[in-house]
C-alpha cells in the first residue's frame, strides 16, 4: 500500500507541475494538498514518509484525534464547512480554514484567533452556483462585506475557494473555475488589497483548476486511491 501510495504522490506532482506551466506561472505557484479525510493516522504517516507535508481534514472532531498522532511539523488544513460551535476547537487545530461563508462566522473565528494569539490563513467559501445544500457566499454580498473582512484582527485572508457543481466532464467546470478568478481580481481591485489564493479543484478536476489558476487544489483519492480498497 505504502508503494502505491507513494507512485500516486509522484504522479499526481508531476500532473500538477505540468498543469501550473501551461497555466503560464512558475512550476511551484500550485500546492497540493492531500485529503486525508477517512483514512487512519498510519495511512496518512505512509503520505508523510513519501516526503508531503500538507493535508486536509472535513471535520474536526476527525482531524482531533488524528493530528495528535502525526509529526508536529505537518500543516493542517480544514477544508469542511466550519460550524461555529466548533470554531473554539478548529483554530488551535489548523493552520488553514478554508470554508469561512459568512461575516458573522468570520467576526467569531477573528475574536478566537485574537484571545488565543494565532493567525490562522482564511479562504472564503464562494457558492457560484447559488446550490442550496452547498455553504458559501454569493458573489454580491462577498462584495459588499470585503472591506469588514479584510480589517477583521486575527485573520490573514489569503483568497477564494469553491466547490463547483458536479459535471460530467472535468473541463465542463473550467467555467466555474475562471468566474471565482475573475471575482477574486475584481475583489482585489475594489479592496486595494491583494487575495493571492484560489484554492479550487479536487481529484477529477484538478488539472482544469489549475489551468484556470487555482493556488491550491484537494486531492485525496487519487492518491489514497477509494477507501474500500483498504
Amino acid at each position: 500500500m505504502a508503494d502505491i501510495i507513494a507512485d500516486n504522490l509522484r504522479l499526481v506532482n508531476e500532473r500538477v507541475e505540468q498543469a501550473t506551466i501551461r497555466s503560464g506561472r512558475d512550476a511551484g505557484a500550485c500546492e497540493l494538498l492531500v485529503v486525508s479525510k477517512t483514512w487512519p493516522a498510519v495511512t496518512v504517516a505512509e503520505v508523510v514518509a513519501a516526503g508531503h507535508l500538507s493535508f486536509g481534514e472535513n471535520k474536526v472532531q476527525e482531524a482531533e484525534g488524528k493530528i495528535p498522532d502525526l509529526p508536529e511539523h505537518l500543516r493542517w488544513h480544514l477544508i469542511g464547512h466550519l460550524q461555529r460551535n466548533k470554531a473554539r476547537k478548529a483554530l488551535p487545530l489548523f493552520d488553514v480554514i478554508h470554508g469561512i461563508d459568512s461575516l458573522k462566522l468570520a467576526r467569531y473565528c477573528a475574536n478566537i484567533a485574537t484571545e488565543l494569539d494565532l493567525n490562522p490563513d482564511i479562504y472564503l467559501q464562494v457558492n457560484l452556483a447559488a446550490e442550496e445544500r452547498k455553504a458559501g457566499y454569493c458573489a454580491d454580498q462577498l462584495k459588499s462585506e470585503l472591506d469588514e473582512l479584510l480589517s477583521l484582527p486575527g485573520l490573514n485572508i489569503m483568497g477564494l475557494m469553491c466547490i463547483p457543481p458536479a459535471v460530467s466532464h472535468p473541463d465542463d467546470a473550467r467555467p466555474w473555475f475562471a468566474q471565482l478568478r475573475e471575482l477574486r481580481d475584481h475583489l482585489e481591485e475594489k479592496g486595494g488589497r491583494q487575495l493571492p489564493g484560489l484554492s479550487m479543484g479536487m481529484s477529477g478536476d484538478y488539472e482544469v483548476a489549475i489551468e484556470e489558476g487555482s493556488t491550491i487544489v484537494r486531492v485525496g483519492s487519487a492518491i489514497f486511491g477509494k477507501r474500500d480498497a483498504l
